[in-house]
């Protein structure tokens, strides 16, 4: 395990804004605008994730970033502790406007498009499933479990559960795992 993860000593050298302890990073995962992502105490970052920010952005501790992840948000990223976002997930904090009025694309100059922008927000104690996708302007409430596949369009309840294309809510989550916190 260690020779697929950068050390600690590695990790600090990278340009990360800060690095707390037991944080695990893979050599293949990416990283661009480096210098605005704090990581905080024991976070997994796996292979493949891709993590792209263009703002301050805070991950909290006890976070996993399963493989083949995509977090991007020009205007930055917050993740509570506690949480989870499985493998192959899609977050998103920007999208162009695809109503035909403006043109798409990162190649495009920017004055001939319209790019909707927000802040990514995950609450602690969250659970995205394998698959999903975050669209911009939602949050993922403290609590939420967002079953396998889903799409988040919308800021949801806390402590809730939320399965389905758009996701909906189909019951209450128990806070009873928290509680076991060491």
């Amino acid at each position: 395990m260690e020779n697929s993860f950068f050390s600690q000593e590695e990790l600090r050298g990278l340009g990360f804004a800060s690095v707390g302890n037991a944080v695990y990073v893979s050599r293949f995962a990416s990283f661009y605008g480096i210098g605005h992502l704090h990581l905080s105490d024991n976070v997994r970052i796996d292979d493949f994730s891709v993590i792209s920010v263009g703002a301050e952005s805070f991950i909290g501790s006890f976070v996993h970033v399963a493989p083949h992840v995509v977090i991007s948000s020009s205007s930055g990223i917050k993740i509570g502790s506690y949480s989870t976002i499985s493998s192959r997930c899609a977050i998103y904090g920007q999208s162009d406007d695809f109503s035909g009025e403006f043109l798409t694309n990162p190649t495009v100059p920017i004055s001939l498009r319209n790019v909707l922008s927000s802040q990514v927000v995950i609450g602690s104690h969250v659970i995205i499933g394998t698959g999903s996708t975050v669209l911009p302007m939602s949050t993922i409430s403290d609590g939420t479990a967002v079953g396998a596949m889903s799409l988040i369009r919308e800021t949801t309840d806390s402590w809730s559960v939320y399965v389905g294309i758009p996701a909906k809510k189909i019951r209450a989550r128990s806070k009873n795992g928290q509680h076991k916190l060491i």
